[in-house]
């Protein structure tokens, strides 16, 4: 994991704080994922939101990360990704070196859940320096409760969209 505190000052023109957070109905069920990309020494933010018919919420969380990164133009950015959620936060720093060496799977060799968005996510990573930062959910954390209203938002669109 980097940390972004170490940066220098040409280094902060190119930070990028992304708040990440999934949602789903059901799981599975109608779901949504919201971000909110931040650039703190250019004053821009921009946020990000989608949704899927039927899905979980453990991909609604992979999909924010990965649709955020991907919004990012170039390599080497310097990236704080704030998320509530353990399983995409341990998932990227603690266990995907295991997956990768083991042909994507677990440790008692079932396929890992999702391979395809961990698969994508690890891509997006490697373009980047990224910090992987976990937040308690409903804490109060402003970016991460935007995110969240961004996901719900979604859900409720596609319980609509389903009816």
């Amino acid at each position: 994991m980097n940390d972004t505190t170490t940066a220098t000052t040409e280094d902060l023109s190119t930070l990028v704080i992304i708040h990440t957070d999934g949602a789903c109905s059901g799981n599975p069920g109608p779901g949504g994922w919201g971000a909110v990309l931040e650039c703190p020494e250019q004053h821009r933010r921009k946020e990000l939101s989608g949704g899927e018919q039927d899905t979980t919420n453990n991909r609604m969380e992979l999909t924010a990360a990965i649709r955020a990164l991907d919004r990012l133009k170039g390599t080497g950015r310097n990236v704080r990704v704030v998320t509530d959620s353990q399983y995409v936060r341990k998932g990227i720093t603690e266990w995907i070196a295991t997956w990768k060496a083991n042909g994507w799977k677990t440790a008692d060799r079932k396929p890992v859940k999702n391979a395809d968005l961990w698969e994508q996510l690890d891509a997006l990573q490697a373009k980047h320096r990224i910090a992987w930062e976990w937040t308690r959910g409903h804490d109060g954390n402003p970016g991460n409760e935007r995110a969240d209203a961004l996901a719900r938002a979604r859900v409720e669109q596609m319980k609509r969209a389903a009816a």
